[in-house]
């Protein structure tokens, strides 16, 4: 997000942990950019940062992010999720040139009831395990900041995408890493659940849509919507095996995979988003099927194991991926 933002000519400050995997893209492609480590829990070094800043818009993305780590650290996943949710929008009343704030939370926030339709931005918020609670939680907990503290005020938003891929990622308990690292090592990578439907999407793609949802909120704050998701084309929902075999065909080497017999937390069988409102009200639409997505992302490992220069080619990719969006919008 950073380089997208300072193309666009955006003085941007970062406010993050420590990177918690080595290596990561922040070592990768973050030099020259100004980058305050901090955690959102400490409400006190959030305020002080935000009053430092000044910041004309507020893109909220820190959160713990992973359903399994969820289960096993719920109470510090809520503190994220949820204080951290509102010591950032506590900090953000005292902004005195404030034009917007965009809350990033996730597809998982909507009550999953197996119907087998796509979620739109008014069904009713959920989730049942901690990560996907929590973040219905920021949810509601955005919608009370905004009544009770920002009317009249800058606008806010929350925007809700689907499961991202792309090159840079080497977290664990995600299914492109694992990958990744299954492939170099020549052995089968684990699934736990791989009939599993998702709304997969490469990252840039929600990445054009928090944008386009500031840029609206700046721009017709009385039309922008406070909720919207951004998900793939339905033609790119697919299975977690489906991608597992795709993404392995595409990056050179086939291992396969296994499927995990150990028991895991439940996870929902198929979750997939309508994304009707962003091309309604922000002319947004995906431009990269799932076929490209899974590519670009392949080309980014393969360069890094290659020894290229990673933040030429990721500038390369976001270059190409704006004109191609340019073209579809």
């Amino acid at each position: 997000m950073h380089l997208w933002l300072r193309n666009m000519g955006a003085e941007v400050t970062g406010y993050a942990l420590e990177p918690p995997v080595e290596p990561n893209l922040w070592g990768i492609v973050g030099a020259g950019a100004r980058s305050i480590i901090g955690d959102i829990r400490d409400a006190d070094r959030v305020r002080d940062v935000v009053t430092e800043t000044e910041p004309n818009i507020v893109i909220h993305m820190a959160a713990q992010a992973l359903v399994r780590e969820s289960y096993r650290d719920p109470l510090g996943t809520y503190a994220t999720n949820v204080m951290g949710t509102a010591n950032l929008l506590q900090a953000c009343r005292a902004a005195r040139d404030l034009r917007c704030i965009v809350v990033v939370t996730s597809d998982k926030v909507y009550e999953n009831l197996g119907l087998g339709r796509p979620f739109v931005e008014g069904d009713r918020l959920g989730g049942h395990d901690p990560y996907s609670n929590s973040k219905a939680c920021a949810e509601l907990l955005t919608n009370s900041f905004r009544d009770s503290f920002f009317q009249p005020g800058p606008p806010i938003a929350t925007v809700r995408a689907g499961n991202v891929i792309g090159g840079g990622d080497w977290s664990a308990d995600r299914l492109i890493p694992d990958c990744v690292r299954a492939l170099q090592g020549g052995v089968p990578v684990t699934l736990r659940y791989p009939d599993a439907v998702r709304p997969w999407q490469h990252v840039l793609e929600p990445l054009s849509g928090y944008l386009a949802t500031a840029r609206a909120l700046v721009e017709k704050p009385a039309t922008a919507p406070r909720a919207v998701n951004f998900g793939p084309d339905p033609a790119s929902f697919c299975s977690v095996h489906e991608v597992v075999d795709a993404f392995s065909a595409r990056f050179g080497g086939k291992p396969g995979w296994e499927r995990d017999g150990s028991i895991h937390p439940a996870e929902a069988r198929a979750l997939t988003l309508s994304s009707a409102l962003a091309e309604r009200l922000l002319e947004w639409r995906p431009s990269l099927s799932i076929g490209e997505s899974l590519s670009w992302t392949a080309d980014w490992y393969r360069a890094y194991a290659a020894g290229e220069n990673m933040l030429n080619f990721t500038k390369a990719q976001l270059a190409q991926y704006q004109e191609r969006s340019s073209r579809n919008r």
